[in-house]
Order: C-alpha cells, then sequence, then structure tokens
C-alpha cells in the first residue's frame, strides 16, 4: 500500500491537470442491449481550477461524476475513452488502488445532504469515520474530525459533534457533509447539485465555503449544477452537455456572454433575468425533449429541437469548433447561434395583474402555534394581515423554517390556524379542510414541490385529472372527458401520456399532471409551494409560462413560494418577506426589490447569484435563524442584523409593520431614510 501511496504523490507532483477525461463513452445495458449514455466526452480540470458541467436533466452530467469514481452501477460501463486522475490512469487501476484513490484524493458532495449521513449515528461519530479510514485511532480521528467541522466555519462544533442529522438544518448539514469530503484535502472535490434544495442566504454560504476550502487547500472543483447562474458565479470554466455530448465548453464568462450553440443560447434564455416581467416578457423555451439513453439520431444530436437545423445538420455529425484557445463548439451554425429564433414570442402583454377592487383571498391576524415536544410554544405564524385580488401573484419569501409552509398549509386548509384568525376566500370565512364545503374546496388547490409525492404512482394520468375532476365538478360522461382534453391541452401534455403512469414521465411532464388536477376544478387561489424547485432551467421555463397563460385565461391568485428570488421576482405581483413568522416587508414586487429594503430582504437579495456577474456585495447573515419556539426579544431579527441600532432599541422594543410608502409596509426601527443609504451601522460591522 505504501507502494500505491507513493506512486499517486509522484504523478500529482508530475501532472499539470487534476484530472483528464478523453474520448469518454459510458454505456449502460438493459434487457441485454447496451444504450450509451455518454460519447466522445473529454474536458480537462487545472489543478486549483473549477470546471462546471450544466445540462437538462438526463444528460448525462451524474453519469460523468460516476464514470470518473467508477460508481456507475452494475449494468453501467465504460466502453471506451481515458480517465486520469494527477497523471494516474483510474482505468488501469486495481481494487485496492482504487479504493485508496477514493478515500485520499476524490471527495464527492451530492444534493441531498440528509441521504448522505445516517440518521442513527451522531454527526461526529461519522465524519470520524473519514479518518479512522485513513489508519487514525478513535481518540485522534474524533479530534481530527472536530477540526474538520472548525474549518467550514461551525461556530460550535462540539455541540454539533455531539448531535444527530435530525436536529441540524439544511445548511449545517451541507457543512458536516463538505467537512466530511475537504477532511483528506482530495485532489478532486466533485459537487453534484450541492445548493439545490437550499434558501439564498444557506446556498451563498456553501458557496462562499467552498471557494474559500480551494483556495485553502488548491482543490480542483467539478461542479454539476443546472442553476447556471451558481456555475458563472463558482466555475472558471464551463461544458455544455446534451444527451450524453458535451456541445460547447471555455471560458464559463465567454460562454455565458456570448454562447456558441443554439443549445446553450436556449438554456440562458430560459432564466429569468432582472428587468424582465411577466406581464411584458415570456422566458423563451426550448421545444421538444432531448432523446432517451441509446437513441442515436443520424447528424447532430440537437437538430431535431434546434430552430437552425437544416439538411446539413440532419445527415451530418458536426465537429468540434475551435473558437478560440480552449472554447469550442460541437456545432455547424456556430456563428448564427447568437441569433437563434426565439421559440415563444420574447415581448407578449398577457393583461395578467388585478382585475377587481374585492380581495379574493384576506388572511386576518392569522398566528400559528405548535407545542413543542418538551411543553414548549412554537409559534409558526405570527398576527399575518394579507390581502390578494383576482389575477394577482403573491410572492411569498424567506429563509428555511420562516413560516412559509406553514402558510401555504393554513391558506389550503391542511392546517388550522389559531383562534381569532381568519382566512376568508371570496367573502367566505373558511377554516380547515374538514370543515370546508365540497364548493370552498375547488376554491383554493395547491401543487406541491415535488409531484412524485404528491401523484399516486398506481394511477394513470387520465385517472388522477379525472378524479379530480369528478370530485371537484361532479362532471360526467362527455362533458367530464371535454373537460379533461381542455385541461390536458392547457398544460402541454399530449393525449398518449394519459395512459402512462407517473414513473414513465420526466419531472416537467409530472409537474404539468399536477398543475392540471390542481386547474381542474377552476380555483380561485392556487399555492405553488416550490413548484419548480428542483426542475432544471428549460422545463422550469415552460411551467412558469403555462402558470402566467393559465393565470391570464383563468383570472386564478396564485400565492407562489420559492427561495429562487429571480423566479419570484419574474411572476409576482406582490411580495411578502418572512422571519420567523413575522412579515418583514411586503409591498408590490418592484417596490420591494428596488428598495429601501429591510436589513433582511437586503440579505437576502444580496444572497443571490446573477449570470451577468452584477452582484450587489454579499451581506453576510451572523449565526442561524432563531428556534421559533424560543425567539429573541425586540426584533427577531436583531441577532442577525448588520444595521442593528447602537442604543439597544432593536433589542428590547418589537417593531410594528408600518407603511413607509404608499403600498408599501417594513417591520423595522431604522428611519426610511438610513434604509435608503444601504451602509450598516457602525456598532454592527461584523
Amino acid at each position: 500500500m505504501t507502494e500505491i501511496a507513493s506512486g499517486v504523490g509522484r504523478a500529482i507532483a508530475e501532472s499539470a491537470n487534476a484530472l483528464e477525461v478523453d474520448h469518454l463513452d459510458v454505456a449502460y445495458r438493459v434487457r441485454g442491449v447496451d444504450h450509451l449514455a455518454l460519447r466522445d466526452i473529454g474536458f480537462n480540470i487545472g489543478q486549483h481550477e473549477s470546471f462546471g458541467l450544466v445540462g437538462e436533466s438526463g444528460c448525462g452530467k451524474s453519469t460523468t461524476a460516476l464514470a470518473i469514481t467508477r460508481y456507475l452501477p452494475r449494468n453501467g460501463r465504460i466502453t471506451s475513452g481515458r480517465i486520469a486522475l494527477s497523471g494516474r490512469d483510474v482505468m488501469s487501476m486495481r481494487q485496492e488502488e482504487l479504493r485508496l484513490l477514493r478515500a485520499r484524493s476524490i471527495s464527492v458532495v451530492y444534493q441531498d445532504p440528509g441521504r448522505a449521513l445516517n440518521p442513527s449515528m451522531r454527526i461526529g461519530r461519522q465524519v470520524a469515520e473519514v479518518f479512522e479510514i485513513l489508519g487514525m485511532k478513535k481518540r485522534e480521528a474524533l479530534e481530527r474530525a472536530e477540526e474538520a467541522l472548525r474549518t467550514v466555519q461551525i461556530a460550535d462544533p462540539g455541540r454539533i459533534m455531539s448531535a444527530y442529522p435530525h436536529q441540524l438544518s439544511g445548511g449545517m448539514l451541507q457543512r458536516v457533509v463538505i467537512a466530511m469530503a475537504i477532511a483528506v484535502e482530495p485532489t478532486l472535490l466533485i459537487l453534484d447539485e450541492p445548493t439545490t434544495a437550499l434558501d439564498a442566504t444557506v446556498e451563498a454560504e456553501v458557496l462562499d465555503l467552498v471557494s474559500g476550502l480551494r483556495e485553502q487547500f488548491g482543490t480542483a472543483v467539478l461542479f454539476i449544477s443546472h442553476n447556471l447562474a451558481v456555475i458563472a458565479k463558482m466555475c472558471d470554466r464551463v461544458g455544455v452537455i446534451y444527451a450524453g455530448e458535451i456541445v460547447e465548453q471555455g471560458p464559463a464568462r465567454q460562454v455565458f456572454d456570448d454562447p456558441r450553440h443554439p443549445y446553450t443560447v436556449g438554456l440562458l434564455r430560459c432564466v429569468p433575468r432582472r428587468g424582465r416581467r411577466k406581464d411584458l416578457h415570456r422566458l423563451d423555451t426550448i421545444p421538444g425533449f432531448p432523446p432517451t439513453p441509446g437513441e442515436v439520431p443520424s447528424g447532430c444530436i440537437y437538430a431535431d429541437r434546434c430552430a437552425l437545423a437544416d439538411d446539413q445538420c440532419r445527415a451530418e455529425t458536426p465537429p468540434v469548433v475551435d473558437l478560440s484557445a480552449g472554447w469550442t463548439s460541437r456545432c455547424f451554425k456556430y456563428a448564427e447561434a447568437p441569433e437563434l429564433p426565439w421559440a415563444t414570442p420574447e415581448h407578449l402583454a398577457t393583461g395578467a395583474g388585478r382585475r377587481s377592487d374585492h380581495p379574493v383571498i384576506s388572511i386576518e391576524h392569522v398566528s400559528k402555534t405548535y407545542a413543542g415536544r418538551h411543553g414548549e410554544v412554537v409559534r409558526a405564524l405570527v398576527d399575518v394581515n394579507l390581502e390578494l385580488f383576482p389575477g394577482e401573484t403573491l410572492g411569498v419569501v424567506g429563509e428555511s423554517g420562516c413560516g412559509k409552509t406553514t402558510l401555504a398549509r393554513v391558506i389550503v386548509g391542511l392546517t388550522s390556524a389559531d383562534p381569532n384568525s381568519g382566512v376568508k376566500v371570496a367573502g367566505r370565512r373558511v377554516g380547515s379542510v374538514a370543515e370546508r364545503t365540497p364548493e370552498e374546496l375547488r376554491l383554493v388547490q395547491i401543487i406541491f414541490q415535488n409531484p412524485d409525492s404528491a401523484l399516486n404512482r398506481r394511477h394513470s394520468v387520465r385517472y388522477i385529472i379525472t378524479r379530480a375532476l369528478t370530485k371537484l365538478t361532479h362532471l360526467k360522461g362527455e362533458e367530464r372527458d371535454a373537460r379533461l382534453m381542455t385541461m390536458v391541452r392547457s398544460v402541454r401534455l399530449e393525449p398518449r401520456h394519459l395512459s402512462m403512469r407517473p414513473a414513465q414521465l420526466s419531472g416537467g411532464l409530472k409537474q404539468r399532471v399536477a398543475i392540471a388536477r390542481a386547474f381542474a376544478g377552476s380555483p380561485a387561489v392556487l399555492v405553488c409551494d416550490e413548484p419548480t424547485s428542483s426542475l432544471d432551467v428549460s422545463v422550469q421555463a415552460a411551467i412558469l409560462n403555462l402558470l402566467v397563460d393559465l393565470q391570464t385565461r383563468e383570472g386564478v391568485t396564485y400565492v407562489f413560494i420559492s427561495h429562487d428570488l429571480g423566479v419570484v421576482r419574474y411572476l409576482s405581483d406582490r411580495i411578502a418577506v418572512l422571519y420567523l413568522g413575522r412579515i418583514m416587508e411586503y409591498g408590490l414586487a418592484e417596490s420591494v426589490f428596488s428598495g429601501p429594503h429591510h436589513p433582511y430582504t437586503e440579505a437576502l437579495l444580496s444572497a443571490v447569484p446573477t449570470l451577468d456577474g452584477t452582484e450587489p456585495e454579499r451581506i453576510r447573515l451572523r449565526g442561524e435563524i432563531p428556534s421559533p419556539a424560543n425567539p429573541p426579544p425586540g426584533c427577531v431579527f436583531n441577532t442577525r442584523c448588520h444595521r442593528r441600532l447602537s442604543d439597544g432599541t432593536c433589542e428590547t422594543v418589537e417593531p410594528i409593520l408600518r407603511e413607509i410608502e404608499p403600498g408599501k409596509f417594513m417591520r423595522c426601527h431604522l428611519p426610511i431614510e438610513q434604509l435608503a443609504r444601504r451602509e450598516p451601522t457602525e456598532a454592527n460591522e461584523f
């Protein structure tokens, strides 16, 4: 083993690249037939460099990571190509060499940290295992584990060491997993969608952490994500992968500023940009679907979805064109790519917005308290007041645990609010689901984040939508079937999908089924709880356009909950910012986003990465969100606020929600003139 380890060390010293992937092909064997999942993949990652891999779901990003680590499933195999880590051929390694490589040279951080940790073991024990595998004694391993947690900026590592995974937030769990990954100072760190499930502030903290650790340890990074703005912020170079082929590759800034493949152009147009609004602009979409694994069309693999494709594209495989040093495009039409015709009209006034002076939903002094495990009172919502009008969208934002989902459940009736709380729909006071009439149930529907858990996998799409029609509208026979086909066409499904079950559909198609079911009864209010957070940008754009179309036609009111502030800004007419169950800021979307901001809103907006790189100065909040069972006295945000007053007012007096401008409300002691200056108070430059 010593000989193996010294060989790895010599290879690291001799190689200029941390990772080299050349002409890699990967196939999955299904029912005796090999289906190519990766074709001719090639890229290098230099020492200390960060390389991003982007593309739609199913395009081969995660398969590439599995091939590099040689962790492919049993039916997967590398059919050709070369993988070298620090000059050492991974393909030729024996099992013992491969085990040592995984233990010391390659680390992987996955999307869901909760699934990467053992729920029955304390955090310290799990982190210490990393060092025990390397031969350390138990006592030394525990000491090194605590040091590793301190390295990822966990302020109280001793407490975290004794905690179980379920006792930590998502951001803290991701820090623990990163601590385990970088504990051995790997040559290559692979990050596979590490921030998809995190809210904006936690995502920013994790990204800052990764950047700092990369600089500290000199680790090369392979960053896989469908969030293009995150890739633009984190990566030196980027590869755009489609149907198992890298179609464009180069410096991240060049690729995103001047894309030279129609697929890259299409992905970038799917992203909501600053200045675009639903009532004036549409997001572009990429028509059709990627080919299935094993399906190898003649000519360019993207031709069937490309508006620039001609007979040459359909008949010949395009070569890899060298645009400049290290920048390539696999396309005949690379010069014309920036002028790709829009698949959807770019400018279109939808007419969505207020259509009545009478609110369709009124939330009056709504509070919700729970009894904790040890008898404590957990205040999930505190005196929330909101009004929504027909055809409007209310965006609800805030960190995890701030009360967004509790508010959604109260509106729908899945959770009962406290006594003296009032929820009115179309002027009628409503209670929980059990207390609502069939008509009241029809008026308010919900779309959940994960369609897999919201759709019954045993039933066909036809049954799922038809059952909702029968329950909510009592339609029968031909009238019901006609309404079914109307809903199918409205959400851009095809008749062939009706006989399929959810497991046979992509994530985007499953979410369309969930939307069709929610719209079956023509609701007045539709609560959307993170409906696009797990979708790639092309599917997200199609879903957002669909929601705008349906709102325009049906006049439905949306309550849109999301941690993606770019999506919220594009879709929303009004914004409510929640923190520890309280509304900290509320008003028209453009007013909330343009400022002056509540200090909490200011911190949220500063955490959002952008494609163009024009990000405001990052405001780092101190510590984690306090427990709703033990909120701080005074302003509940004072313990993390970068503008806290030095006279003690913020720590002792809770501010009221006051109107600082016509239609704009804020819960803060600071005068609006000071908030508009966007500078921290002298006492809180921490």
